[in-house]
C-alpha cells in the first residue's frame, strides 16, 4: 500500500486527491508543517528537499520500494502507475504535462506569494509593492486559464485529468485559505469558476481535499 506524507494544503491536496480518483489504497501520515515536522531526519530520508507532499511506494512500477518528492512528478507517477487521468496518445499526453508544469512554474509559486503577502505577511511586511506584484500576476495568471478553458472542457483537453487535479486546488485557496475574492475579482473569471465548480462536485475530490486536514 502506497504511503502518502502530506497536509491538506494545495500542494498535498492534488496527491491526495489523485489516490483517491485512481482508487489506488494508500495510508496517510499527517507532515505538519506549521510544527515543522518536514525537517525532521525520518521525513527529510523521504523527501530530500523537505517539503510536502511525498509517497512510498513499496511496490513501484519494477516491483521495488520506490520514494518520490515533488507533486507535479508524483501525479504523473500515479497515473502512469494506474493507467488513469493521463492520456497514452502522444499528443494529448504532452499536452497534459505541458499544462501540469504550467502549475509547478507558474501557479503554485506565484498564487502561494499571493496569499502569503495579501494574508500571513501583514503584520511583517507594510509595503504594498509585494502585493500589487503578486495580485497583478495571479489575475494575469487567471486569465490564461480562462482563455484555455474557452477552449476546452478541462485544462488539457476536453477530459479531465492530473491537469485539473493539480491546479483547481491552488484556484480554490485564493479564495478559501488566502480570502482573496474581492482583491482578485475572482468572479470575473467565469470560466474558471465554472471548472472549479465542476472539479469540487467530483466524489474523490471532496474526500481527497481533507485527507491530512489541519
Amino acid at each position: 500500500m502506497i504511503q502518502l506524507y502530506s497536509l491538506a494544503t494545495p500542494n498535498g491536496q492534488k496527491v491526495s486527491i489523485a489516490l483517491e480518483e485512481m482508487q489506488i489504497p494508500y495510508e496517510a501520515h499527517k507532515i505538519d508543517i506549521t510544527k515543522d515536522e518536514q525537517f525532521t531526519d525520518e521525513y527529510i530520508a523521504i523527501s530530500p528537499n523537505s517539503k510536502i507532499p511525498a509517497i512510498i511506494d513499496p511496490e513501484g512500477l519494477d516491483g521495488t520500494s520506490l520514494s518520490m518528492m515533488e507533486s507535479g512528478a508524483i501525479l504523473i507517477y500515479l497515473a502512469d502507475k494506474s493507467g488513469q487521468f493521463l492520456s497514452t496518445d502522444p499528443v494529448l499526453r504532452n499536452k497534459t504535462i505541458q499544462w501540469l508544469f504550467f502549475q509547478v512554474a507558474h501557479i503554485g509559486p506565484m498564487f502561494g506569494q499571493f496569499g502569503h503577502f495579501f494574508k500571513y505577511a501583514k503584520d511583517s511586511c507594510d509595503h504594498p509593492y509585494p502585493v500589487e506584484r503578486y495580485t497583478k500576476e495571479t489575475k494575469r495568471l487567471l486569465a490564461v486559464l480562462e482563455q484555455q478553458l474557452s477552449k476546452s472542457s478541462y485544462i488539457a483537453t476536453d477530459e479531465y485529468s492530473i491537469a485539473d487535479m493539480a491546479i483547481f486546488p491552488w484556484v480554490s485557496a485564493l479564495d478559501v485559505f488566502y480570502k482573496g475574492n474581492e482583491q482578485l475579482g475572482l468572479a470575473e473569471y467565469t470560466n474558471v469558476n465554472a471548472w472549479l465548480k465542476k472539479c469540487l462536485e467530483r466524489p474523490a475530490v471532496k474526500k481527497g481535499m481533507n485527507v491530512c486536514s489541519f
